[in-house]
């Protein structure tokens, strides 16, 4: 049995190629990211009123920083489903949150790949620290939501950080201050209630959320 130590030139060499394959995964990770001119040129369509499906997530999920607010809306933005979870990996990269979004719509809600024309879209609701801006974290969600909605038969729709500045929906310029991270549900009066359009068993639940 030999034993020895590889030679300078073996040693540079691993080394040259471990750091072109960190080079690789970087540039893989940027282009599964989209920016926020890139969604606006998508094309995804428009919440009618973006502060009502906020406030109901918000009120129902209550998240926390680093959760993701996942819901289907049917055509009449009524909600139809929705789940919530914490980010768990450590890299950002579109691929693992579109994993993560594709698991939680298998979970709640029958995919539409049947249809022709999609009917049902998905929107998220993401929470995080820091401001507003963009960041290259959002832009993974984007990605992550585009590509789970088309895996799922869904349309995509907005994509929506929540901070301590408030809520803004990404590539539209509408926000509002409140919700905001760590703010309590807000509760309306009978003679004002924007209730978020939801219907059925989702509208006394998320009734219910917004009296607490």
């Amino acid at each position: 049995m030999t034993f020895g130590f590889a030679s300078s030139g073996a040693a540079g060499m691993s080394g040259h190629l471990t750091s072109a394959a960190l080079s690789a995964d970087s540039a893989h990770r940027l282009a599964r990211m989209l920016e926020p001119a890139e969604w606006s040129a998508a094309g995804i369509p428009l919440l009618r009123n973006p502060r009502e499906v906020v406030g109901a997530l918000h009120a129902l999920h209550r998240p926390g920083p680093a959760t993701a607010v996942l819901a289907v809306l049917d055509p009449d933005e009524r909600l139809r489903a929705s789940a919530s979870f914490s980010r768990r990996a450590t890299a950002t990269d579109g691929w693992v949150f579109r994993n993560a979004l594709l698991a939680q719509l298998r979970r709640v809600i029958p995919h539409d790949l049947r249809r022709r024309t999609p009917v049902r879209t998905a929107v998220l609701l993401y929470c995080r620290d820091g401001d507003a801006r963009w960041t290259q974290e959002d832009g993974a969600w984007m990605w992550g939501l585009r590509d789970a909605c088309t895996l799922h038969g869904l349309r995509c729709g907005a994509y929506i950080t929540l901070t301590q500045d408030g809520w803004q929906v990404l590539g539209e310029g509408r926000a509002g201050r409140r919700p905001s991270v760590g703010s309590r549900p807000e509760t309306f009066s009978e003679t004002d209630p924007p209730a978020p359009r939801t219907g059925g068993a989702a509208s006394e639940v998320l009734r219910r959320a917004a009296a607490r």
